[in-house]
């Protein structure tokens, strides 16, 4: 520990304590960091707890935030207690000063602050872990939100994520958990997220993109970003103004009608989930703002995820299978998506899904296919199956939709919207894309072209009478040699323990020839057999260690 710096040893200390304290103290001691522990009590999952560690979590800086954020989602990792504290995290702190909003905006740009912008209002809108929101007006009067990056936000990210890394190293090479879940890939994942909010060019084209995937919905709105104020710490898009959905109050939502604007919502995300495959990670009430105009807006496109095709078609089958109440069925596509572990128990895992599929149908419209997935999701993780981290999301996306769409309209019911749309959800199952329309074209053109060759040779094998089916089921060759080596040592030792035994008993018989008051016969023999031995061993040890090297897989 001698080479780590003051504030590095500060930092692998706050993280042994939060582990000594909530999770697993093997981690810390196999890291040589008890010195920075002290006393504390084991998880027991209970709220109290959970929402001690989410505080003490969010004490530690933006980039635990945002851990916290993403474990909010892996149900299949944290108890539910865990799971819905995590969900509650705040990503509110206190904002920087003025004078370091105009640092790193003429850093940015190269010029002063008044030369970008005819105003700037100085009181931010908002302030997060990473950076905050500013009115201000362009110089042509457009009015649009700026969002600047804390100054020192990259370079606490970049230390945290040093320190994470060793230790999720550690965990893996030294601990059974990290063995099972893969620490260092959960948190590859999470740095890759990490580094695209840090990164707001991104957020950009997310805006660019949202707009495109919105734009056959009237009564949803994405601000648009302004590209030449835009750099990898500033964000200059749009001020669309609006008031949470959550602090809209029952008398403007009478007022207003909603059912239009939460269908076309639920539609959209749905699509764009199954269809387009992008989903909006991080769609909390929060993120959804109902404007002056009657219309809801999208913000805060920082967190983004793309959600891979064969998913989709897997989302898509396991939520019809809800609807129609098949658990057999749900259980089939979630083994089909998911990673089995050790401990896997197939049989128990298809009577728990049916159950909790069961119940969920029984809750009717009420039902909520948010809270099915992710009861799903945890259920997997309680059999031994790893779903795939975009289920998780997928399943944590709907769940906070359906909290907004039931405060805007408590009357929505997501399952009814679910079978209305699931002749687009199939559609979108089944779409092809131009590259792949293509590539089938390829194929179909090389088969058709090589078919009557291959059939030609096909015939006149068979006419010869020399058409023969090989079948690979295992590696014969090499199941002989393993066989013959093994006949070949038990043989050898055969041989040598009869040469001890007949040794032993030469030892018994009367002769004047001797070496060492002992038969000479008798130890001949046993050196014979001392020989035989070592040289058997030697063998044996560079023989394995030869196979051993020539199986391991090579780093491509």
């Amino acid at each position: 520990m001698a080479s780590i710096s003051t504030s590095a040893t500060v930092r692998y200390g706050r993280l042994a304590r939060l582990l000594l304290r909530y999770g697993r103290s093997d981690l810390t001691s196999a890291a040589d960091l008890d010195q920075f522990a002290g006393d504390g009590d084991a998880p027991s999952g209970d709220p109290a707890t959970a929402e001690s560690f989410t505080a003490d979590l969010e004490a530690m800086g933006p980039t635990y935030i945002k851990l916290g954020q993403l474990l909010s989602t892996r149900y299949d990792l944290l108890p539910s207690a865990y799971t819905t504290a995590l969900a509650q995290l705040q990503d509110s702190v206190e904002p920087f000063s003025f004078a370091e909003v105009q640092q790193v905006v003429e850093e940015e740009f190269g010029v002063g602050i008044r030369h970008l912008f005819a105003d700037f209002d100085e009181t931010p809108l908002a302030s997060a872990s990473l950076g905050q929101v500013h009115r201000a007006t362009l110089p042509s009067g457009r009015e649009v939100a700026v969002k600047i990056q804390r100054p020192d936000a990259r370079a606490a990210v970049q230390e945290d994520m040093k320190t994470l890394t060793t230790l999720a190293e550690i965990a893996d090479k030294r601990t059974a958990a990290g063995r099972q879940y893969g620490f260092s890939r959960l948190l590859g994942e999470f740095s890759r997220s990490l580094a695209g909010e840090l990164d707001y060019r991104r957020e950009a084209r997310n805006l660019l993109r949202f707009n495109d995937l919105t734009k056959d919905y009237d009564l949803l709105v994405v601000p648009s970003p302004v590209l030449d104020h835009t750099t990898t710490r500033v964000l200059t898009m749009s001020f669309i103004e609006g008031k949470k959905v959550t602090d809209v109050g029952p008398l403007r939502l009478i007022e207003v009608d909603t059912r239009p604007i939460v269908e076309q919502l639920f539609r959209c995300y749905l699509r764009m989930i199954l269809h387009d495959g992008v989903l909006h990670a991080d769609p909390h009430p929060g993120n959804l703002l109902l404007t002056v105009d009657n219309r809801l807006a999208l913000v805060d496109l920082g967190m983004v995820a793309t959600v891979p095709p064969r998913i989709q078609s897997k989302v898509v089958k396991l939520l019809l299978a809800i609807g129609d109440g098949d658990g057999e069925e749900a259980a089939l596509v979630l083994a089909d998506m998911g990673y089995p572990l050790a401990d896997y128990d197939a049989g128990a895992f298809r009577t728990d899904v049916a159950h909790l599929v069961s119940d969920a149908v029984g809750a009717g419209p009420d039902l909520q296919a948010g809270a099915v997935l992710v009861e799903l999701a945890r259920l997997s993780g309680r059999h031994g199956l790893r779903p795939p981290a975009e289920m998780s999301m997928i399943g944590k996306a709907l769940l906070n939709l359906d909290e907004a769409t039931n405060h805007l309209d408590p009357t929505f019911s997501p399952a009814v919207a679910i079978r209305e749309n699931a002749a687009e959800l199939l559609a979108g199952g089944l779409k092809v894309s131009p590259g792949g329309v293509m590539a089938a074209a390829l194929e179909a053109k090389e088969f058709t072209a090589q078919l009557p060759r291959r059939a030609n040779r096909i015939l006149d094998d068979l006419a010869e009478g020399d058409f023969t089916i090989r079948v690979q089921a295992i590696d014969e060759p090499r199941l002989h040699m393993v066989l013959q080596r093994v006949a070949n040592r038990v043989t050898l030792g055969i041989v040598i323990a009869a040469t001890v035994l007949g040794a032993a008993l030469m030892m018994r018989v009367p002769t004047t020839s001797l070496i060492l008051g002992y038969p000479a016969i008798a130890i001949l023999l046993f050196l014979v057999a001392v020989l035989a031995g070592a040289a058997l061993g030697s063998w044996i040890v560079l023989t394995d260690r030869k196979v051993a090297r020539s199986s391991r897989p090579r780093d491509d």
